[in-house]
């Protein structure tokens, strides 16, 4: 590697080091495979990545990210609190304190009066972290026994999601430190208050394969396996039922599902299989009263709502019907009450929320389906906490471009609705200062995607604004339009925020999703393109300040973008990019890549192999103009290897034709979602702000 310190607008150069990558349709050559360290202990490689870390510091120099972040942070409430939430006897919440950066998961009993118990204090275990060298963070599932007596939490201390599981007696606070290591964080307690189930994973490929039950006070090394998976297409967990009846074991892959239970009071805690999986049937269950409710896709591409009596769930032809399919209206998840049961669904390619009241017999004859109101024209509708059964109170979260993150309880009996709580914004914040909109774009084939926008009030659309174009597209997942204080920094400087929600989400229903991938993934990238150049043909924004930004599988999608469309993005953030695709899914030690198949495609078939190829960012970097870009990984992350924007920034560097920044931050102590800390992960999103602004010489 050459390194050019005393030359501060020189970037480093990665050496290149031939090496044959095989594949059963011919061999490529990539001179920079070297860069992969899977013990991150190559003393080259290292120097490498802190030469990229060094070098985007004295570009991005200067006052800009501080005052961001300044910002940013201080928009904040320090000293927040979640609504609380009343389960098996207690008030559980969780809360902040004034400069520390981890949740404390708190609780009181019976009444909101009672003295506060702390369950867990994630500063404190982050504090023992870094006592023991580990300045990474992250508190995951944290369960409390039955009777209150007992607390399960799962922690990470490197990034990677490897967790270790650990148990605190609530009586004494005794934290027994010994962990269970390497688990998915997933638990569930069974009821006699000393039993738990928990997922292991897999030393090298980190999926769940081993579910394991542990009895409180004997050693993990004997704890017995309850089910091993055998087919590594598929993500294992386990969860309680709301009613507390059942414990459940999930299989999830791209399209099939299987799901085992088992009576949380039987001590043996012998599973059934609820329904064997079938290529092509997705389904998730839930127990109430004396059935259980599937939300299933069997004859039904949208899904729809069915229950089963106990007794007998595998027979399908049993299975009655609460909420039919529909062609325009996608069921997203479901939550059970014995009255009525909420559903979280996609419709007009907004997250909605729709009631399903259930008469005595628990059925839904003669009670219509009604949806939760909204005022605005782009927003999202989230079910919130409901862990009672008996209520006829649904809470749910509404969000939208301008309405910071609010809770409500409705009635579904009067339809009044109770403000909870609302995040707040602190300084001179009015949601009254920014408009939104919800329009859509005609794409290259016919097809109507939708795009979610936002900007300051006074906006003229005279195609002088920068606009900055966000996009995921990818395994279902939609991103919709919800509140970022932290925007707001762009948003008052001028910029046109847009989401454009490109085919391979699930918007506009599974056929959404179907459309942008496998065979079909160029779809995602094109309609990005097309959103952005109808965009700017309608004086949204100005052609030479266009952004383009994504994270993970968006990362992929503005990595593409950047080989297909340079011309039209004046710049490119790309977060945790998963760019190089061809020699991540030929490789099956690699976390995660027989889980994705289906997403995919599998390289070994030919026909995917060549389609892969053809739009593998890091193998379709040629000779061209690149917009600037900067990029970000995490050496830890498991979901996309390090290895992957590095090699692709080492090989843009070599083939690029153009002076535009290239630059490439390596968060050293973290993982696929950066830094762990409430404040410290917007040292990030400053450092990308700052990135933005500077390329329009904004520096204030």
């Amino acid at each position: 590697m050459k390194r050019e310190d005393s030359a501060p607008d020189t970037p480093p150069e990665a050496e290149m080091r031939p090496r044959v990558v095989a594949s059963p349709h011919g061999n490529r050559m990539d001179p920079y495979y070297w860069l992969r360290d899977d013990e991150r202990s190559d003393p080259a490689v290292r120097a490498y990545l802190e030469a990229e870390n060094a070098y985007k510091e004295r570009r991005l120099a200067g006052p800009l990210r501080e005052v961001l972040y300044r910002e940013i942070v201080g928009r904040l409430k320090q000293d927040d609190a979640s609504v609380p939430y009343f389960k098996d006897g207690y008030w559980y919440y969780t809360r902040f304190e004034t400069g520390k950066e981890h949740p404390i998961f708190a609780r009181r009993k019976i009444t909101l009066e009672a003295a506060e118990e702390i369950v867990i204090d994630g500063n404190e275990r982050a504090a023992l972290g870094r006592a023991a060298g580990r300045e990474f963070y992250q508190l995951g599932a944290a369960e409390v026994s039955l009777n209150g007596e007992w607390l399960g939490f799962c922690e990470d201390f490197v990034g990677r999601r490897q967790y270790e599981l650990r148990f605190r007696n609530l009586r004494t606070r005794e934290v027994f430190e010994d962990p269970i290591s390497n688990v998915e964080s997933d638990l569930a307690w069974a009821n006699d208050n000393a039993t738990v189930l928990y997922v292991e994973k897999d030393p090298e490929t980190l999926l769940g394969l081993y579910v394991k039950k542990h009895t409180l006070g004997a050693d993990p090394a004997l704890d017995p396996v309850m089910f091993t998976q055998a087919d590594t297409s598929f993500y294992t967990g386990v969860v309680k039922s709301k009613s507390e009846r059942y414990i459940f074991i999930s299989m999830e892959s791209t399209v099939s599902s299987e799901w085992h239970y088992a009576d949380a009071d039987d001590p043996a805690l012998e599973f059934k299989v609820f329904l064997p999986y079938e290529r092509d049937h997705e389904y998730q269950i839930e127990h109430l009263g004396e059935h259980f409710i599937i939300r299933t896709n069997w004859r039904a591409s949208n899904f729809r709502l069915m229950r089963a009596r106990v007794g007998a769930p595998g027979d399908r032809s049993s299975w009655q019907e609460l909420v039919a399919h529909r062609e325009d209206t996608f069921i997203q998840d479901f939550d059970v009450f014995e009255r009525f049961i909420a559903l979280s669904v996609r419709s007009g390619g907004l997250q909605k929320i729709s009631i399903q009241p259930l008469g005595p017999a628990g059925d839904a004859a003669g009670a219509p389906q009604f949806f939760v109101a909204s005022e605005e024209p782009a927003y999202s509708m989230a079910l919130s906490m409901n862990p009672r059964l008996d209520t006829e109170v649904l809470r749910y979260s509404y969000s939208s471009l301008t309405t910071p993150t609010t809770v409500y309880d409705y009635d579904v009996r009067t339809g009044a609705r109770q403000l909870l709580k609302r995040d707040p914004v602190l300084g001179p914040f009015d949601p009254a200062s920014y408009q939104t909109e919800y329009l859509w774009v005609r794409a290259r084939d016919g097809k109507q995607v939708p795009v979610s926008l936002v900007y300051r009030r006074g906006f003229k659309r005279d195609g002088t604004a920068p606009l900055l174009q966000y996009g995921y597209g990818a395994y279902g997942l939609s991103m919709d339009p919800y509140f970022s204080s932290a925007r707001l920094c762009l948003l008052d400087r001028g910029f046109v925020f847009a989401i454009a929600h490109v085919r391979g989400g699930q918007e506009l229903g599974r056929a959404w999703y179907d459309d942008g991938r496998l065979l079909h993934k160029k779809n995602s990238f094109e309609d990005f393109i097309d959103v952005t150049r109808h965009l700017t043909s309608l004086g949204y924004a100005d052609r030479t300040k266009v952004f383009a930004m994504g994270g993970s599988a968006g990362g992929l999608l503005v990595a593409a973008v950047a080989n297909m469309g340079s011309q039209d993005y004046r710049g490119i953030v790309a977060q945790v990019p998963f760019v190089d695709v061809v020699t991540t899914m030929l490789d099956e030690s690699i976390p995660l890549t027989t889980n994705e198949f289906d997403e995919w495609g599998n390289p070994n078939d030919r026909k995917f192999y060549d389609y892969l190829l053809s739009y593998s960012p890091y193998d379709n970097v040629s000779a061209q103009r690149y917009p600037s870009m900067l990029v970000t990984c995490g050496l830890w992350d498991s979901q996309v290897q390090y290895y992957e924007p590095v090699k692709w920034v080492a090989k843009l560097r070599r083939y690029k034709t153009d002076a535009n920044l290239l630059l490439l931050h390596v968060e050293m102590e973290a993982g696929h979602g950066g830094k762990s800390g409430r404040f410290e992960r917007y040292q990030e999103t400053a450092m990308e702000y700052a990135f933005l602004l500077m390329e329009l010489g904004i520096t204030e």
